[in-house]
């Protein structure tokens, strides 16, 4: 007979896959900064397609973010906060704290 799938377990990877997606990382960084098995990872990831429960176009879709360089260092140093996945946003000294709480509240929303 086979085994019932755990709804608990399957909604944690999900969440964990759909994370995944989202942060823009290859998989292998995402398992190591988040302490995850990468088999298990690719494991639950095809079981969820398989299941229907992920697209298979989301989980190739890639994520582009948008990157200055700075071409001269700030004359004082910028604040560096780490948000809860492990980003890292550096704020230069002058930053409007108007538009900074709205980005941050715009990196902290759930992914997708």
């Amino acid at each position: 007979m086979a085994r019932q799938p755990d709804p608990v377990t399957e909604q944690r990877w999900l969440a964990i896959v759909s994370r995944q997606q989202c942060s823009g990382q290859s998989v292998r960084e995402f398992c190591r900064r988040q302490r995850l098995s990468e088999p298990s990872f690719y494991l639950w990831r095809r079981v969820l397609r398989q299941r229907g429960r992920l697209d298979a176009r989301e989980a190739a879709a890639p994520a582009f973010v948008k990157l200055t360089v700075a071409t001269a260092p700030a004359a004082r140093p910028a604040i560096e906060l780490v948000l809860a996945d492990g980003r890292v946003l550096r704020v230069p000294p002058g930053f409007d704290p108007a538009l900074l709480r709205q980005l941050l509240r715009l990196l902290e929303e759930p992914p997708c």
